[in-house]
């Protein structure tokens, strides 16, 4: 017999007792259990130490394994990694001892019950007006873009914000390990990775799914994370007629985010050759957008850049359309200073913009 979701919430509420106070607040953006005695939380960007503990080990295993039997996945010595979701969607991840030293660790990310928009983004200060209509103009240009930032950088935030410049009448197929992304398009369709059971069978990975999508007809294909072999799978489909799609990668610079899908795509079973596989990356991703969480926690946008293709020496070509400028901080609150400037550099396909009825912003205009 199949738990009702709402049966499980109370049940899991209840083994998640001790942290349960921290899931309802909206202010904690992560809850970090190392071993049972022992609580972090990160508020507001910042990282505080709580008085919270469970009773014992064998207390946070059940909630673990209670997490693990709502996702339907298997979490035990022989497969100690748990990747999986709560009911209200927050992000988990829980490592079993003997992989995790000195107890269980459980990593909770929580998300905004309301979905973050491009206006909070811009009243927050993490992007501009400016960066704000070019990057609607990417998405309605159908342009592959990439949204690169390490954890807790804000990556999944902007890529469900930037999916509101999507056309409506567009079809949107999701693919994710774990689902976390909530795109604001009504014609979605979330398709989410599962494992094998303890004998091996019934796995179903992204790439399974990335070529089952194909077949589904999706005007546009996002994938939460590409974090393994899969980035090949998305390249290829990038390539051939699937243009306006969007994932994320953890990156700490544009050019890393080029190089780290190259080894990424090196983790696929298809055998290609370096300078191939670099040619299809360099065609696939038009634009990259570079997110970071500053020194106050707050998340800043702080690149946009276009791939222009590979140089004669096969390296990777980018240009700088947005940079942020740090102006200082603020001595009263600590506050990180600064905005996102137009490097000056018009995008390759400034023509087709004009040609589409749209309009760039007057900022990145050559004065």
């Amino acid at each position: 017999m199949t738990i009702p979701d709402a049966v499980f919430a109370q049940t899991l509420l209840g083994f998640l007792a001790p942290v349960a106070p921290f899931l309802r607040d909206d202010r904690c953006s992560e809850i970090m259990i190392n071993g049972f005695e022992e609580v972090y939380i990160e508020r507001g960007g910042k990282l505080e130490r709580t008085d919270a503990r469970f009773a014992s080990e064998h207390a946070l295993e059940s909630a673990v394994r209670n997490i693990a039997q709502f996702v339907g996945k298997t979490v035990s010595v022989d497969h100690p990694v748990l990747d999986a979701r709560l009911p209200d969607g927050s992000r988990v991840c829980a490592i079993l001892p003997p992989a995790a030293r000195r107890g269980i660790c459980v990593s909770i990310r929580r998300f905004p019950k309301e979905r973050l928009t491009v206006d909070q983004l811009l009243k927050y200060g993490a992007l501009t007006e400016t960066a704000r209509t070019f990057l609607e103009i990417c998405v309605l240009l159908k342009r592959n873009v990439m949204v690169a930032g390490g954890t807790g950088s804000g990556k999944t935030s902007l890529l469900n914000a930037l999916s509101s410049f999507v056309p409506k009448t567009e079809r949107i197929v999701v693919i994710e390990d774990s689902s976390e992304v909530q795109l604001q398009q009504p014609h979605t369709v979330y398709l989410e990775a599962r494992p094998p059971d303890p004998k091996g069978r019934g796995a179903v990975t992204i790439r399974d799914l990335l070529r089952a999508t194909l077949r589904m007809r999706p005007d546009r294909i996002v994938v939460g994370e590409c974090c393994g072999g899969e980035a090949l799978d998305l390249i290829q489909a990038m390539t051939s007629g699937h243009g306006g799609s969007l994932s994320t990668v953890h990156a700490t610079y544009p050019h890393d985010t080029l190089h780290r899908l190259e080894t990424l795509c090196l983790m696929s079973d298809v055998e290609l050759p370096l300078s191939a596989m670099r040619a299809q990356i360099a065609s696939a991703v038009n634009v990259i957008v570079q997110t970071s969480r500053m020194n106050d926690g707050s998340r800043k946008i702080t690149h946009v850049a276009e791939c222009l293709g590979l140089d004669d020496a096969g390296q990777y070509r980018l240009e700088m359309l947005f940079e942020w400028k740090q102006s200082g901080v603020d001595a009263t609150s600590g506050r990180v200073l600064g905005t996102l400037h137009p490097t000056g550099n018009l995008p390759t396909f400034a023509e087709e913009v004009t040609g589409a009825g749209l309009t760039l912003p007057e900022e990145m205009l050559p004065s």
